[in-house]
Formats: C-alpha cells, structure tokens, sequence
C-alpha cells in the first residue's frame, strides 16, 4: 500500500470515525494523552534532578536498572521456550464446517497475484463453505488485470475497494470486512504459501473452545529457504528466517499457554468475524495494525491462541527491503505502544505486563542493540590497546551471557522446530544482525515524527523455479508438523 498523507487533523478524525476504532483509541490521534504527558515529564524531571544533584549515583543506579531489565527479559525468554514445548492433540472436527472468509489485500502485486491465486486454490476446505475477497485498490489496474486474468476457483472473487483515505492494508481489510459473509474470518499476504489444511484446523480449535472466548487464532509464519541461485543477502535471510521462528515456534505459543495477549502477524490470523466486527476491525493509521489489534481484542475481554499449520513466506531479501519493512514494523510498535498507553488499566495488570514483555521489550531491545554492541567492543578493544584485561562486572557479564544466550536458544528451538537452518556461523554472526535492528529503530522513529502513516511497502517477487529454489516438499521433509503449541485454557483477560 502507498504512503498515506491526511491533510490535517480533521480529516484523520473524520477518516478513523469510519473505518476502525474511534480517534481517541486509534493511531490518527498523534498527540499525548493527560496520563502519558505527566508520567513523561515526571519522569524526565525526576532523571534530570536525579542527575543534577548525584551524576555518579544517577550513571550507577540506571545501569543497574537496565541491567537487571534485560535479565528479567532473558528469564522472561526461557520461559517462554519451555512452556513452548507443550503440544496438546489436534482438536475434533466440527459436525458442520462454518462459513469461512479468506481476503488478501493486494497494491502493485501483479508480479505475484497469479501465484497467490494458485496457493489459495489449493485450501482444502468446502468450497460452498467459502468466499474469497483480492482486495485491490482502483487505480491499481496491473494487479486488477492480473487478478482478472489468471484462472480462480468460484468461491474467490475480485474486490476493488472503493477510494479513500488512508490508502493502507488495514484501510482495505475493512472495507473487506464490511462485505465478509463467513463465520470466520482469515487474512493472507501477497507472497503468502497457507498449509491447505490451515483452516480445517483453526475452525476445529473454535469449534472446541470450551469458554467461548477464542476470538482470534495465529498460524505460525515461516520463512521458506531460498537456493543460491536466488538469495542476494544469504545473511540477512539466515537471520530473518530464524528470528521468525524464534517468534512463531517459541514465543508465541509460551504467551498463549500463559493466557496473555501478544501482537499478532500481519498474515495468517483467523478472526471470528462476529468479533472483529464488534471491535470496530482493523486501525487504518496504525502500520502494524495487526499488533494493534490483538490488544484490543484483549482489553475487550477475548482470547488469544495460536495453531499448527504453518504459512510459508519468503524473506524481505537485501539491505534495501529488509530496512523499509522493519522500520514499518517497529514506528507501528511505537504507534501501538502509544494507543495502549493512553489508558492502561483498559488492559488490566496482566495485559499491561504483556504489552510491556512483548511490544516494550521489542522496542527498547532494537533501540540498545547497537549501543550495547558498540559498548562492548569499545571496552575490549580500549582494554587491549592499554594492554589491561577488560574488566567484567558480575552483574554485565550476567547479562552479556545470558542475554545472548537466551536469545541463540531460543532461535535455534524455533529454527528446528521450523525447519530452518541456523548453526555455529549464525550464531557468532547474529549480534551484526541486532544491531541493524537498532538502525531501523533510529530510522523508525524518525518517521513517526515527519510521516508516520507513510506505508513501507515492501517488494514481492514471484518464487524461485524448483531447481533454484527449495520445495515446500522438502520443507515438510525437515519440519515436523507438531511445532507450536496450539492455545490452552486460561482465565478470562480483564474487559
């Protein structure tokens, strides 16, 4: 989707009035709340007197603090890596299969939207039981052509959205929401490759919840491996694809198996459509409204869970793709982070803790990655050249190693568990990888500041022939199909 430019505040109120949640809980709304105000010069007053009247007490007291911050995340990760590791059966299938909607919202995707067409057409599921929406934009005629042009099986038709602002994937998927007829609800990417019994599962999992309160359902992504012949930065696609797993395989299903919410994916999340209806569907403004969307499915009093049956996806690629896509993604972190901050007791003492463990760890992690790095290598590299061992505080080393350690952990659990490579060289190699992590954090935050609801589209190509490229058959040989935990019971969330 293209950059969205509001020309002022009216027009985003007006604009977030329509399409999802109202301006006061949307990311239209740019300016600070009462809450958020106080607590920020509260807190910048507080550290300059602090910092004012005892500088070395105030250098001592903030590195401790952090230090004993990231180790609480590193617990945090370990934890999460073992309450991963549970993997009840697969749930019974339902007496009669529920109406379901599949949309893909699409922008200059003519390049890929034939081989999309062919994935989808590959579901197994009741066709009578299906509808599918491409959701395009009007003036984009190549993918509208495109769309019309390739063969699609009945139940998947073409959707132009009608013309409006902002222009953006959330935008489209409402204004495809408006038109869902299915029980349930599930969103694709362009580039996205569904298990074909994808929703076969999730249906059964709603089916089976016995509280009633499962409203949205994540399949884990995975990053499908590329040949030599066509992966132009084998390094960044090694360390994509195994901190996708990370996500997917560990952290995601130990959240679930402690009852809390979590940012969901952009692709491959099934809503009961009842729900998201009733929480106003998707934030327009909001460029990773997906993370958006799962805390307010929360603080509305439902549940989140995820399943087995994976979505495959390929890799940004170089530099040049990688950086616009996780920018996006951490300036929507910090829009999130925003929106759920205005009120946080909506979220109630478990979901707050959430959004901090998930969405505020994200953040701060990509915004010291770099700093840490370069701290480090500074302090070896001044302690060899005055010929002195470096010096090693207990406490950093703890966190240096267990840091690094959880993080390695958890991403060769996922990455084995998802089929990926990742070994001794992307280990050694990964701390290059977070720092880049802090570069698009820097580049994040300014855009929030001078465009914050412009839309890094990123580029998709069509996949790799068989011979240049892996096959998801080879895939499946190297993954076994228990890889998540699918969700489990746990006491309602706070409304």
């Amino acid at each position: 989707m293209e950059r969205a430019q509001p020309d002022n505040l009216e027009v985003r109120r007006r604009e977030a009035g329509r399409y999802g949640p109202p301006f006061d809980r949307s990311a239209a709304r740019r300016s600070l709340s009462v809450l958020q105000t106080a607590v920020l010069c509260g807190l910048v007053a507080g550290a300059a007197a602090f910092l004012w009247l005892e500088p070395r007490l105030f250098g001592q007291v903030a590195i401790a603090a952090g230090a004993w911050g990231f180790l609480a995340i590193a617990v945090w990760r370990i934890s999460l890596i073992l309450l991963s590791a549970v993997s009840p059966g697969p749930p019974p299938e339902p007496a009669v299969w529920p109406r379901y909607t599949v949309v893909a919202a699409l922008y200059h995707e003519a390049e890929v939207v034939g081989q999309l067409i062919e994935r989808l057409s590959r579901i197994d599921y009741p066709a009578d039981r299906l509808q599918g929406l491409l959701v395009l934009e009007a003036h984009d005629h190549a993918t509208i052509a495109a769309a019309r042009a390739a063969p699609r099986p009945e139940w998947l038709e073409v959707f132009v959205a009608p013309p409006g602002r902002p222009q953006t994937k959330p935008r489209a998927l409402n204004c495809a929401l408006a038109c869902a007829t299915g029980d349930l609800l599930t969103v694709y990417d362009a580039e996205d490759d569904p298990d074909p019994l994808q929703l076969r599962e999730a249906a059964a999992r709603f089916a089976a919840d016995p509280t009633g309160r499962l409203a949205c359902l994540q399949a884990p992504l995975r990053i499908r491996r590329r040949g030599r012949a066509s992966a132009p930065s084998p390094f960044l696609d090694r360390q994509f694809a195994a901190e996708y797993a990370s996500l997917f395989e560990t952290t995601l299903p130990g959240v679930t198996r402690l009852g809390l919410p979590f940012p969901l994916g952009g692709t491959s999340n099934h809503f009961r459509t009842d729900v998201l209806s009733a929480v106003e569907g998707w934030d327009a403004w909001n460029v990773t409204e997906d993370a958006d969307l799962g805390f307010r499915l929360w603080n509305r009093g439902w549940r989140l869970g995820v399943i087995q049956r994976p979505t495959w996806e390929t890799p940004p690629g170089g530099l040049d793709n990688w950086l616009p896509q996780r920018t996006r993604w951490l300036k929507g972190y910090m829009q999130t982070w925003g929106v759920h901050t205005r009120e946080p007791w909506r979220l109630g003492w478990r979901g707050a803790a959430a959004l901090i463990l998930t969405v505020g760890a994200g953040l701060v992690s990509a915004a010291l990655h770099g700093l840490s790095l370069a701290w480090v290598a500074a302090t070896v590299l001044v302690s060899l050249a005055a010929g002195l061992p470096p010096g090693t505080p207990t406490l950093a080393l703890s966190v240096l190693v267990l840091g690094a350690a959880s993080a390695w952990l958890s991403c060769a659990i996922g990455a084995r568990r998802a089929g990926v490579p990742y070994g001794p060289g992307d280990m050694i190699v990964a701390p290059a990888y977070w720092a880049l992590l802090s570069l698009a954090f820097a580049h994040a935050a300014w855009r929030l500041v001078f465009e914050p609801y412009a839309w890094d589209k990123t580029r998709h190509r069509r996949d790799a022939p068989p011979e240049a490229a892996e096959t998801q058959d080879v895939l499946d040989e190297t993954a076994p199909l228990r890889l998540s935990a699918v969700h489990a019971a746990a006491p309602e969330p706070v409304a």
